[in-house]
């Protein structure tokens, strides 16, 4: 079978089995018949920000009103994504894959995309291992032990693709980059559906960073096209949506209605979400300054308000709607901080079980049994609260953008610890690792992008921190060279370490001190890999 696509890539173990000659041809017809409307959507983000620069705020569409006021709901969700009370989250290295899988969860996100560094060797290890999961076939020697994969029930998995922003740059036709997310997506499609199926299960999907309804009509234009073109009936590719963006939110029923024949739920993302708002109302002024990142919780009013929305979106339509992220990575060795961890985990399972979700997040093992006691607890034998009656919320779009409820002070330490975590996540993924404990809690791109968009934003605002100091380039610059010095000795004992950290402090100096903002600090550091 011809094909155009031309490979510029490092050797990786086993590549011939993920780009077969089938995969390929695959491969370009997603990209000669989506590429062209994706770049025309990433241009409309572009649009669409300037806009709400001039104008300096967002609201519902009037032109779709009528699908937000429209009696419809979502095909039915299929019984093998019917019960997702606990979600584990992770790479797909194959440690990671075997340990999710054998977790407890009824869901294994299987991360292409925030937990995961798109160097090549990568991409194909994380194809590799979700094929040869699928099949029950992964196994693993390493230091001395063997993982394999348990007799009893696995998690399901359902996998992330890269966003609509990001390009495969190893993968080109006629000259033009792929489309990472089409690559993500065509490769596990292509060769696990009728796997899948034939299972009793199904291609599930998690679709991140999406801004419009618009974008999530594409994804449904592939999903349509991609069961036609392997000879799968329409509907059986199924997606759960995050809604990670400000745009997102105000287009819930939208993102669901495009949708309607694929999608099982809504993810809420807060990470991203907050990113997000950092981003797109960077000109707005001291009423969308954000204190540190610890400030904002899930109750805090404006967090609240996309929390309910989000639930009750969900469950007019007949969709799940799913928690976000429990980060805490257990300690070996300090049980004080655990138990501390532990409580806080538990408390923000309970707000959600309570508010409606039908399941949420964790980063850990260790935290399934925490998030599976309270969503056993508020479901009982069922497993969705789509039935529940929930006291009635009328969200606006004031509600949304309360971002100045969240009062909080910004302090030294605080702009220390942001830089400094940043800054190692940065190196880390520069050396192939997109998901990384880091005092105790699972950071990935999603929790770089608020650390750096906040030390941006606290520069452009001039904040004034708790030692009377001015939040300025010379700061963000002294703090940063502080932290690169700090973290010089663990990284000299790593192969090509002090490159790869100096390469992170050049990039997290360029993302936190220059005038424009960079959209996605991933789009440089990708370039930055081989």
């Amino acid at each position: 079978m011809d094909n155009s696509i031309v490979i510029s890539a490092p050797d990786a173990e086993a590549a011939d089995e993920v780009f077969t000659a089938g995969a390929l041809a695959f491969l370009e017809a997603l990209h000669r018949r989506f590429a062209g409307r994706r770049r025309e959507l990433l241009d409309l983000r572009q649009v669409r920000r300037e806009t709400v620069a001039l104008h300096g705020t967002l609201d519902f569409l009037p032109e779709t009103a009528e699908v937000r006021s429209g009696d419809w709901r979502v095909a039915p969700i299929p019984e093998y994504l019917a019960d997702r009370r606990v979600e584990i989250t992770g790479p797909t290295d194959r440690k990671m894959t075997i340990n999710a899988l054998n977790s407890g969860a009824q869901v294994w996100l299987a991360d292409l995309e925030d937990a995961n560094t798109p160097a090549w060797p990568n991409i194909v290890e994380g194809q590799l291992s979700l094929r040869d999961a699928i099949r029950g076939t992964i196994t693993l020697e390493q230091n001395g032990r063997s993982y394999r994969l348990d007799d009893g029930p696995l998690a399901v998995i359902v996998a992330r693709p890269r966003g609509w922003h990001l390009d495969e740059k190893h993968l080109a036709v006629d000259g033009e980059r792929l489309v990472g997310a089409l690559v993500d997506f065509g490769l596990y499609l292509f060769h696990n559906a009728q796997v899948l199926l034939d299972r009793g299960r199904g291609p599930a999907f998690y679709l991140p960073k999406m801004e419009s309804h618009l974008e999530a009509r594409l994804w449904a234009e592939v999903f349509a096209f991609s069961e036609e073109y392997l000879g799968l009936e329409h509907g059986v590719v199924k997606a759960t949506v995050l809604i990670e963006t400000i745009w997102a939110a105000f287009e819930m029923d939208e993102i669901l209605y495009e949708l309607r024949d694929h999608i099982v739920g809504l993810n809420a993302g807060r990470w991203d979400y907050l990113f997000s708002i950092v981003k797109t109302f960077r000109d707005a002024g001291p009423a969308f300054v954000l204190p540190e990142r610890q400030v904002v919780t899930m109750a805090s009013p404006f967090m609240k308000a996309y929390s309910d929305l989000l639930v009750q979106t969900c469950h007019r339509r007949g969709a799940y709607a799913i928690g976000g992220m429990a980060a805490f990575i257990p300690s070996r060795r300090d049980a004080a901080v655990n138990d501390a961890a532990f409580a806080k985990v538990r408390a923000d399972k309970t707000r959600e079980a309570d508010a409606g979700y039908e399941g949420s997040w964790v980063a850990h093992p260790d935290l399934v049994p925490i998030c599976r006691e309270i969503f056993d607890g508020a479901l009982g034998g069922r497993r969705h609260q789509l039935d529940r009656e929930l006291p009635p919320v009328a969200v606006t779009a004031h509600d949304l953008l309360d971002v100045a409820s969240v009062a909080g002070p910004v302090t030294m330490a605080g702009l220390r610890d942001t830089i400094a975590v940043a800054l190692e996540y940065i190196a880390n993924w520069l050396a192939g690792r997109g998901a990384v404990a880091i005092h105790h809690l699972m950071e990935d791109a999603a929790t770089a992008e608020i650390s750096r968009s906040l030390v941006w934003q606290w520069r452009v605002a001039g904040v004034v921190l708790d030692t009377g100091r001015p939040v300025t380039d010379v700061l963000v610059t002294e703090v940063l060279d502080a932290a690169t010095e700090q973290l010089s000795a663990a990284w000299t004992a790593v192969p090509g370490g002090l490159e790869l950290l100096a390469q992170a402090r050049n990039l997290m100096f360029d993302l936190c001190n220059d005038d424009s903002f960079i959209d996605f600090l991933t789009l440089p550091a990708y370039e930055l890999l081989d």
